[in-house]
């Protein structure tokens, strides 16, 4: 068990999750055997995954955490668990004072084809690992929303809960949003449920950092003080929380992350009386009475009963299939892909219909919004007074390079790509969807290989190029899913 000391740092840290992280700390102890397989299982945004991390890092055990969320298909899933227990072992290794320790073969994550291809890899990898310094050489693979996986074959569960008993000092600890036993095909498992927060834990964990009324102290007012300001902060932001929890997170957004959203979302509205200096910071009463046009509304909730084209005469598919309850299938709809499959997905439309040499125009992180719209314009204008040109959308996708690929995915994240991500796996889970295809003498190649003439060549050569299989209407849907005008980056597309 862990000290009483980490376990109050822990505590504070994880507000009303005590008993969940009593049972983690005593089943991944450092200095007592921990079952090969163990489930965690409650609804989202109840802090499995970050608890999870956070116990096995204060017990200093090393492990690998894969969402399976950013995983396009079961074979894709197998290649991210390879590549991360690879990336954590070795970090593992390298810490240690180990001096046989022998370097990881990376290739083995291309070799993961199925349940068993895992096995063996894991087995080769976790070799004279478990039986370095006694108890202590644990390794814990966790791997979260496993029973949520896109086209994941029928035995993956029941693999990974027996992979703990196969390797010795492995441990499996499987993430689900509900306990499914007849899965698992074994017995004995423990298993940690992480109920929902309740209305009073979830206005206990937010009221720790309570929102700033005033965005700035106001400067008529110089007896006001930041003190005085910290405390009506204090006082007023709970009383909100429980009103927004009574109006309208108790029935549409009834977890820890969507409620945070509502009360942000309509927390500027709220205290605007009290900035304009029409009530005071403890006239609550008369804040609820003025508040209440936007309780009654759906202006808080991220989704509304009504799709944002329905104004119109006509009747949209969307909203068909809200009012019916019916899906309408829509062939140029986006798949069901994770947030960077999506993104790279744009980034190789837009590698495949825009001119390398005008990348520079485009996709530079100086270049503001508008200048490159008008530069893009002018340019536009100037060439159809001479003649006119076929539109880029109407002609076939152009081959382009790896390296390319990846700077104009970076040009267009507004943040850095975490390690996580997994890119080159993903980039490989799409060509073999036929999503991305490859181009000139690598296309053959693979084609020959698949006809059982020759081997076949590395997919992710760097001297190879690619295109893109799909249309403009379906990168323009992939683009709008994750938040991106595509007519804005590319060439001719104003």
């Amino acid at each position: 068990m862990l000290p009483e000391e980490l376990f109050e740092t822990l505590n504070e840290q994880f507000r009303c999750r005590e008993s969940q992280i009593r049972q983690l700390s005593a089943l991944y102890s450092p200095w007592f055997p921990s079952p090969p397989t163990a489930v965690i299982h409650g609804l989202p945004s109840t802090g499995k995954s970050s608890i999870i991390s956070a116990v096995l890092d204060v017990n200093d055990i090393p492990h690998a955490l894969v969402d399976s969320a950013q995983c396009v298909t079961g074979r894709h899933l197998l290649e991210r668990i390879t590549g991360a227990c690879v990336a954590a072992i070795e970090a593992a290794k390298l810490g240690s004072d180990d001096e046989d320790a022998v370097e990881v073969d990376r290739q083995m994550v291309e070799r993961t084809e199925n349940i068993s291809a895992l096995a063996v890899n894991l087995t080769m990898l976790m070799d004279g690992y478990g039986e370095q310094k006694g108890a202590s050489r644990k390794f814990v693979l966790v791997v979260d929303g496993v029973d949520k996986q896109r086209e994941a074959p029928p035995t993956l569960i029941a693999g990974l809960a027996r992979l703990g008993e196969m390797i010795p000092g492995f441990h499996t600890l499987l993430i689900l949003h509900r306990p499914l036993p007849h899965l698992l095909h074994i017995s004995a498992v423990p298993h940690i449920h992480f109920p929902p927060y309740t209305r009073a834990q979830c206005i206990h964990i937010l009221s720790r950092y309570p929102r700033a009324i005033f965005p700035e102290l106001p400067e008529d007012d110089e007896d006001y003080t930041a003190e005085e300001a910290a405390q009506d902060n204090e006082w007023l932001w709970p009383r909100y929380l429980g009103l927004i929890w009574d109006a309208l997170a108790r029935g549409a957004a009834r977890d820890l992350s969507e409620f945070e959203a509502v009360a942000e979302r309509l927390w500027a509205r709220f205290v605007q009386p009290i900035v304009d200096g029409e009530l005071g910071t403890r006239d609550f009463s008369r804040l609820v009475i003025r508040a209440r046009p936007l309780m009654q509304g759906e202006v808080g909730l991220s989704d509304g009963w009504v799709s944002a084209g329905a104004g119109s005469g006509t009747t949209s598919k969307s909203t068909a299939a809200q009012i019916t309850g019916k899906g309408v299938e829509d062939a140029n709809s986006p798949h069901d892909l994770p947030y960077f499959t999506k993104v790279l997905l744009c980034a190789a439309y837009l590698a495949s219909y825009n001119p390398a040499r005008q990348d520079p125009i485009y996709f530079m992180k100086t270049a503001d919004k508008k200048k490159r719209q008008r530069k893009a314009s002018a340019t536009t204008l100037a060439k159809a007074s001479k003649h006119k040109k076929i539109p880029r959308q109407l002609l076939p996708p152009s081959p382009f390079q790896l390296d390319r690929l990846l700077a104009i995915l970076r040009a267009l994240l507004p943040h850095s790509v975490p390690q996580t991500a997994d890119l080159l796996t993903t980039l490989a889970t799409l060509v073999s969807l036929r999503l991305l295809l490859r181009s000139g003498a690598a296309a053959s190649t693979s084609a020959s290989a698949s006809a059982g003439t020759t081997a076949a060549g590395d997919v992710l050569d760097g001297a190879g190029k690619w295109r893109v299989n799909f249309g403009w209407e379906y990168a323009n849907a992939l683009g709008r899913s994750v938040g991106l005008e595509l007519a804005e980056w590319l060439a001719g597309g104003e």
